[in-house]
C-alpha cells in the first residue's frame, strides 16, 4: 500500500477528542488514516511515497451526502418553480419513463463529477438501473450507499423487490467495502402498507438498512390522515417499519408525536434544506430533532430540485434556516453543521469509522484552499467553512485513500466526455 503524507495543514478533524482545529500532519496508509500529528514535522517525509504540502489547505473529512437521485442531473433546470406534486406528476415521472441504463450511467457520472469537485466523498442514491449507478461509483472512486427505488403499486412492484435482492447480492460490500446497498421504498404514499411489509421481510432476510422519503409536504401528511387516520411516521411505526434501521429523507412536517417516534426508534434523518426550500415544501424542525437526540445528516436531493449538489451550501442553509426559523442565532452552530455533513451523515448511513479524521479510520478527506480573499482572516476555520467557503475552494479530494481530484484536475474521470454524453442524454429525454 502506498503512503501519502499531508504536511503542515490546518486540520479540522471533527473529533470530539481533539481541538476543533489545529495545524498538523496526517499520514494516509492505503484506505486508512495511519497517524495524525498535532505538531508539524513529527511525521517523517521519508516514510511516505507522496508528500502534499498543506500550508494553504484546510484538511477535513469528506462530505457525506445522505440523500439524492444522482442521475437527475439530466433534468437540472428542466422543471423549476413548481410544487412537488405537480413537479413529479407533470414533468419528472413522464420523462423518467424513457430513461435507459446509459442515461442513468452518464447522468450519475455527471453528478459524481460535480460532487467530487465540491468535496463529497460519500453519496447516497435512490433511483433506477442501479447496476449502472454502481458501475459509475466503482469507476469514479467515490464511496456510495445505493438503493434501487421501489414503488409499491402497479405491475412492477414485485420486479422491484427481486431486482433489489439481486442488486444487493452483486454490489453490497463491493470495491473493498466502498459500495454498499440499502433498501429503497420511495415513500408511504407510493408504497402501501402491504408492500412495505414485503420490504420489511426483505430487510429481515438481507440485514440491510432502509431509506425512505417521509413527511416531505403538508399535503402528504393530510392525505395520510384522511386515508389511514395517522401521520406517515405513525403509519410506519404501527407497521413495525422502524424496528429496522431506517434513514428518513426530508421529515419537514412532523408533530411532537412524530418526533417522539423517530427519537424512540432511532430513526436517522436526511435533511435537505435546499430542495425543501425550492419546492416550497417547508422548513424541517431540525433543532427539535437534534434536541430529541435524533441523528441528522445533510443531503442535496437531486439536481432537478436543488439545482446543485453542493454540500457546503447545504451546511450553510441548515445553519442559517434553523437560526432564522427559531429566532435564535445559537441554534445549529457551525460545528453542528459540519458534524451533520460528516460524522452524523456517516452514522445515518451505517458507515463504520468514516466521517472523522482519526487514526484507523477511513481515509476519506478533502482539502480546501484557505488563501482566498473570502477566507481571510482565518479567525475560526470551522465558522469560515460554513459561513464563507465555497465548493470552488476544494482543491484536494481523497476517498478510500485514492486521490480523486487535485489541483484542478480529476484523477479518475474524463470530465469532457462526461459532459458531452450527459448533454446528449438530457436533450434526447426532454425532447422525447
Amino acid at each position: 500500500m502506498s503512503k501519502t503524507l499531508i504536511r503542515n495543514a490546518l486540520l479540522i478533524p471533527v473529533d470530539d477528542d481533539k481541538p476543533d482545529f489545529f495545524f498538523g500532519d496526517i499520514m494516509i496508509n492505503g484506505d486508512l488514516i495511519e497517524a495524525i500529528a498535532e505538531h508539524p514535522q513529527e511525521l517523517q517525509e521519508e516514510d511516505a511515497d507522496k508528500v502534499i504540502i498543506g500550508d494553504q489547505l484546510i484538511i477535513m473529512p469528506g462530505f457525506i451526502n445522505t440523500h439524492g437521485h444522482a442521475a437527475m442531473t439530466l433534468f437540472r433546470s428542466f422543471a423549476d418553480d413548481m410544487p412537488l406534486k405537480d413537479w413529479l406528476e407533470q414533468k419528472i415521472w413522464p420523462v423518467e419513463e424513457y430513461l435507459t441504463g446509459d442515461d442513468v450511467y452518464w447522468g450519475t457520472m455527471l453528478a459524481l463529477a460535480e460532487m467530487i469537485r465540491g468535496g463529497t466523498t460519500t453519496f447516497t442514491d435512490m433511483y433506477f438501473f442501479m447496476d449502472r449507478v454502481a458501475e459509475a461509483a466503482a469507476e469514479s472512486g467515490i464511496r456510495a450507499v445505493l438503493s434501487r427505488g421501489l414503488i409499491g403499486t402497479g405491475s412492477g412492484s414485485e420486479k422491484g423487490l427481486s431486482e433489489t435482492e439481486s442488486f444487493a447480492d452483486n454490489w453490497h460490500g463491493a470495491e473493498n467495502g466502498r459500495i454498499n446497498v440499502m433498501l429503497g421504498p420511495h415513500a408511504p404514499y407510493t408504497c402501501p402498507p402491504e408492500f412495505l411489509k414485503k420490504v420489511m421481510a426483505l430487510a429481515a432476510k438481507t440485514d440491510l438498512p432502509i431509506q425512505i422519503h417521509l413527511s416531505e409536504t403538508a399535503g402528504e401528511v393530510e392525505d395520510s390522515l384522511k386515508e389511514h387516520g395517522f401521520t406517515p411516521p405513525r403509519v410506519l411505526d404501527n407497521l413495525g417499519f422502524f424496528d429496522y434501521p431506517v434513514i428518513a429523507a426530508h421529515c419537514v412536517h412532523l408533530n411532537s408525536d412524530d418526533l417522539a417516534i423517530l427519537a424512540e426508534k432511532n430513526v436517522k434523518v436526511a435533511h435537505n434544506p435546499g430542495s425543501n426550500l425550492k419546492l416550497g415544501s417547508g422548513i424541517a424542525p431540525v433543532v427539535n430533532m437534534l434536541q430529541s437526540g435524533i441523528i441528522v445528516g445533510l443531503g442535496t436531493d437531486g439536481a432537478s430540485s436543488n439545482n446543485n449538489l453542493d454540500m457546503i451550501e447545504e451546511m450553510r442553509l441548515a445553519a442559517l434556516i434553523a437560526k432564522g426559523f427559531t429566532l435564535n442565532p445559537v441554534n445549529v452552530n457551525a460545528g453542528t453543521a459540519v458534524k451533520m455533513a460528516t460524522t452524523m451523515g456517516a452514522e445515518a448511513l451505517s458507515l463504520v469509522k468514516t466521517g472523522s479524521l482519526k487514526a484507523g479510520w477511513k481515509s476519506d478527506l478533502i482539502g480546501l484552499r484557505c488563501d482566498r480573499p473570502h477566507l481571510t482572516p482565518m479567525h475560526d476555520p470551522v465558522a469560515q467553512l460554513v459561513y464563507a467557503a465555497a465548493a470552488a475552494d476544494v482543491d484536494l479530494v481523497m476517498a478510500d485513500g485514492r486521490l480523486l481530484y487535485e489541483g484542478g484536475e480529476y484523477k479518475t474521470l474524463d470530465i469532457d466526455k462526461i459532459r458531452a454524453e450527459a448533454e446528449l442524454c438530457a436533450k434526447r429525454l426532454v425532447n422525447t
